[in-house]
């Protein structure tokens, strides 16, 4: 199979480069890979069309230059404060574990907020050595979402996940591996070698036995992320509309 190239809403680029394999980068570079219309809308489109492919055995998801994925924009924020919009609305977030085939995230470059609990819905993550990662929602004063206070203590394990959403602090990636994360820290400029050599790997093995066994490995996944979202909202009911957060937001975007 030849490969074949798709810009999605003019910032996902959709690559098949080899049998099997379907690379998907997130290229916003005018919003540093926020949540933007046009990432979410790309994000949507190209994983749909992953669905849609039968041939299709495995997705390498990786962002663009130091930048993975950075979260939601301060206009998606600002409409969360006011009632206009509530963060269940960005439903594009389990995309990687809705995927019947595996997800392989290479984050290469930073992974905030939501941005890296994007990535933590892959199957097998690689990271940075030098690249910033950070559950940063409580610096703007509210509640994590998108499903991170399920994800997060799954993918980094409980003490390390709640430090992070507690104090939503910086953490560099060589800083992550010395706390012991279960998956590859490498240097930056290795993180998309590695995330493909880990893909050929997958795609070698049958597609049905890949299916199978991703549905069996993430179905408790699958099976408790609704009740999360539920109690993430009920949390930001409580702190999402708070005078205080709107004036970090304002500070921090400003």
């Amino acid at each position: 199979m030849g490969e074949q190239i798709i810009l999605a809403h003019k910032v996902v680029r959709y690559r098949e480069v080899e049998d099997g394999i379907v690379i998907i980068e997130m290229l916003d570079k005018e919003h540093r890979n926020m949540f933007s219309e046009n990432l979410i809308k790309g994000l949507i489109s190209c994983f749909s069309r992953v669905r849609d492919n039968s041939n299709i055995k495995v997705v390498l998801l990786t962002g663009y230059d130091n930048y993975f994925c950075s979260g939601g924009t301060k206009e998606e924020l600002l409409k969360i404060y006011t009632g206009e919009l509530n963060f269940n609305d960005l439903d594009f977030f389990h995309l990687a574990l809705d995927c019947d085939v595996p997800v392989v995230s290479a984050m290469q470059g930073h992974g905030i907020g939501g941005g890296l609990v994007f990535g933590m819905y892959a199957d097998i993550i690689v990271m940075g050595r030098e690249s910033v990662y950070s559950a940063n929602f409580m610096k703007y004063g509210f509640t994590p979402g998108l499903g991170a206070t399920l994800i997060l203590p799954e993918r980094l394990g409980t003490s390390l996940a709640h430090e992070m959403m507690l104090s939503a602090k910086n953490y560099q990636g060589g800083e992550l591996e010395q706390r012991g994360i279960p998956f590859k820290v490498v240097p930056r400029k290795e993180v998309f070698t590695i995330a493909m050599q880990m893909s050929k790997e997958l795609a070698d093995k049958p597609r049905t036995s890949l299916i199978a066994m991703k549905k069996h490995l993430t179905q408790h996944l699958r099976a408790r992320l609704p009740e999360t979202i539920r109690e993430e909202l009920k949390m930001h009911e409580l702190t999402f509309h708070q005078p205080e957060v709107k004036s970090r937001i304002e500070e921090l975007f400003g």
